[in-house]
């Protein structure tokens, strides 16, 4: 499936700024496999370790119940193997969190997807052409605000996504209005609605958005609306926490241009330069949770659920329609999935869904130069 939330060359930061669509999506369809055979889905794990990512962890669900799996390492010191129980970096699925809150915001009637920007943050969208005052919070979530994506920044991504910034920034503390700056600096890519692109900075002012609608900060809205109701017991908004949870697993990064070279562990940093673009942790049995929880009403009325899979066409990539902070991906058998992928520093993830919620999986890489991601997805849906 994916919008690539890892930018290319740059290593994979929540900095998606192509959509890319793989063999896998390209290639002939395949017979769908056996309910509840997974075996593809564990090649294709095996084939992403063998192509040289560190370890992947997997669950499934399904009518035949529960599966979760692991390949490879989590430490390529020690050679300790990876647990299905492992908390991640998730990156952008964050944003499919931010946008069911201000989903249910809009259902309580507290605001409006056709609300401008600037009713909710006067002035903050100024400068270099930019303009709240034209873009809709609708235009934020599905990325046709035309606003620059803040992480294509050159001076950013040489501080924070090549070897020598990184080393020396990872503890640094970005605020959101720090982030937005940045992107305010460049000209729109677009006038609103007339084209898309996927930016981070929407997302930041999506969480911008919900605290000044709320007067609590986003991360809060998500744990009092999304993580307590629904028991994600390994989910979490950090903040400027710089360390994951146990039981976790080191991630590692090239830091470099190319996917070749040493690896790095970049497992600390401070997620505040993600902010609510992509900052959160999870597990793959918390995301499963989480998405068959939104995708069958459990999170959002109807109304709501509706407007969050009304998706706008991604031209380079036909086969994905991008929602409210929700893709919809059609597979090579025919099967549609929705979700979203994720992708920062040294962690690569994914969680999907079939539209009824009875098939589910989530993964992830403990690396972030792999695209073998939509493989996974493929074997798990379509076949072996």
């Amino acid at each position: 499936m994916s919008v690539r939330t890892g930018r290319v060359g740059r290593t994979g930061l929540v900095a998606a700024t192509a959509v890319a669509v793989t063999a896998a999506l390209a290639g002939p369809a395949m017979a769908a496999p056996a309910r509840g055979d997974h075996s593809g889905t564990r090649a294709a794990m095996d084939a992403a370790v063998r192509d040289g990512v560190p370890g992947v962890t997997a669950t499934a669900k399904d009518g035949h119940g529960t599966w979760s799996a692991t390949s490879g390492v989590g430490d390529l010191r020690t050679k300790e193997p990876r647990s299905t129980a492992d908390r991640y970096r998730v990156g952008s699925i964050t944003k499919t969190f931010v946008s069911t809150v201000l989903l249910q915001l809009e259902a309580e009637g507290r605001l409006s997807l056709d609300d401008r920007v600037d009713k909710w943050l006067p002035g903050v969208v100024r400068g270099h052409g930019n303009d709240g005052r034209r873009i809709t919070v609708r235009q934020l979530l599905n990325h046709t605000s035309g606003i620059y994506n803040y992480t294509a920044d050159e001076d950013f991504g040489r501080t924070y996504f090549l070897k020598d910034g990184f080393l020396q920034h990872r503890y640094d503390t970005k605020t959101p209005e720090q982030l937005v700056q940045i992107a305010m600096s460049h000209t729109p890519d677009f006038a609103p609605g007339t084209s898309w692109n996927y930016s981070n900075t929407n997302y930041v002012l999506a969480g911008m958005v919900i605290a000044k609608v709320t007067g609590h900060s986003y991360a809060a809205e998500i744990r009092d609306r999304i993580i307590e109701p629904l028991g994600l017991r390994a989910t979490s908004v950090p903040g400027t926490k710089v360390t994951v949870p146990q039981p976790s697993s080191r991630a590692y990064s090239k830091l470099a241009e190319t996917a070749t070279g040493p690896s790095y562990d970049v497992t600390k940093l401070n997620p505040s330069l993600a902010s609510s673009a992509g900052e959160m942790i999870s597990d793959s049995r918390d995301l499963n949770r989480f998405y068959t929880a939104l995708l069958t009403g459990e999170l959002l009325p109807r109304k709501q659920l509706k407007e969050m899979k009304t998706t706008v066409k991604v031209d380079v990539a036909p086969n994905i329609g991008y929602g409210l902070g929700l893709i919809d991906s059609k597979l090579s058998c025919g099967v549609h999935v929705w979700g979203h992928d994720g992708g920062i520093h040294g962690s690569t993830s994914s969680a999907v869904t079939t539209a009824d919620g009875r098939h589910s999986l989530a993964f992830n890489f403990n690396a972030d130069w792999s695209a073998a991601g939509d493989a996974v997805i493929e074997a798990e849906f379509c076949g072996k």
